[in-house]
């Protein structure tokens, strides 16, 4: 099969939707264990007096924690519907957070292949998870972009490798399209949650806030031991996340941070500085570069930040936060869409 025929093939699939065949139920420990992984020590995602005092029925789970049911759910699409790649590369984040999600909820999760984009010779392929409670109201919509990586672009002796490491029931390189049934979504009312915009937040008020402002600079530390907790986790199972062999054979220079894990980091740097970590409505990230972890120095990500734009209108704010690893940028564009009192 052409590239040609490979993309007019994806294409086509595009739309294709199922849902997760059970629901998930967001428990305290988990949460608890998430934070812990990102380094999120928000005193409402671990006590859950904290997390009442701003308005919350119990722990609030960190703004990027529906990447973990997103990706079990995910590994159906790329295992059998976005076919013809050898592996993936994450480029791009959004996270709508329409309420925040809180212990005990428990959710509906789809996936939907939301498009397919050709720039530059590479594909660039959009899924979009949905996340909605037992009232039927959606709470998180995650739109995840990833480049596909073709056969051509890999090291034909890593996947024996690969395969080799990876931890059992895993298999990130073989995809299958047999007997492919193209599903969609059905139609029917989407009732977006409301909660995230009518409560009130726990930020500086919208007065004490101007243009321009920045947020305190922020260093977090990451160590070998901090990828592999945070692999398994968030159930990515890739070895160039903690395997160095199999990183430079890859064509890295070294053991990379997971984007996602970086993602998470500067989303609780902001919370940090807000005061309240459900008070973001939406956060976007372009990875730019990965950051690099040695064996034996690790790595330090600076998280610096700095107001955009203000609407008094919504009383909300654009905060745009840079993050900087050895010297090179890691993000290419990250936003947050902040609500103040």
């Amino acid at each position: 099969m052409t590239a040609a025929t490979e993309a007019s093939t994806l294409e086509s699939r595009v739309g294709h939707y199922y849902q997760m065949d059970d629901t998930y139920l967001v428990g305290r420990e988990k949460v608890r264990e998430y934070a812990r992984a990102v380094q999120d020590y928000h005193p409402a995602h671990w006590d859950k007096a904290a997390a009442a005092e701003l308005g919350y029925s119990d722990l609030v789970a960190p703004l990027t924690f529906t990447s973990v049911p997103g990706m079990t759910c995910n590994r159906r699409m790329f295992e059998s519907v976005v076919v013809g790649y050898d592996t993936y590369m994450q480029t791009e984040e959004v996270f709508e957070q329409h309420r925040p999600i809180v212990a005990g909820d428990e959710l509906h999760v789809d996936v939907e292949l939301a498009s397919v984009r050709r720039i530059a010779g590479r594909d660039l392929i959009t899924v979009t998870n949905t996340f909605t409670d037992a009232a039927g109201e959606r709470v998180h919509t995650l739109h995840t972009t990833v480049v596909g990586i073709t056969a051509e672009d890999v090291d034909p002796a890593i996947k024996a490798v690969v395969q080799r490491a990876m931890m059992h029931d895993v298999n990130i390189l073989d995809g299958s399209d047999a007997a492919y049934r193209k599903t969609v979504r059905p139609e029917g009312e989407v009732r977006l949650a409301e909660a995230g915009t009518t409560r009130m937040p726990g930020t500086p008020s919208f007065e004490d806030v101007q243009v321009g402002d920045e947020l305190p600079v922020h260093h977090a530390r990451l160590s070998r031991g901090d990828l592999v907790n945070y692999s398994g986790v968030a159930g990515d199972a890739n070895p160039i996340h903690w395997n160095e062999d199999i990183a430079k054979m890859a064509g890295l220079p070294d053991v990379i941070a997971h984007g996602m894990l970086t993602m998470a980091l500067g989303a609780g740097f902001a919370s940090g500085w807000s005061g309240d970590p459900g008070a973001v409505t939406r956060y976007a990230v372009r990875l730019s570069q990965p950051a690099i972890v040695l064996a034996l120095d690790g790595a330090d990500i600076e998280y610096s930040g700095r107001i955009k734009s203000l609407d008094p209108a919504t009383r909300t704010g654009v905060v745009i936060v840079g993050a900087k690893s050895g010297g090179r940028k890691i993000f290419g564009l990250a936003t947050l869409n902040v609500r103040f009192r």
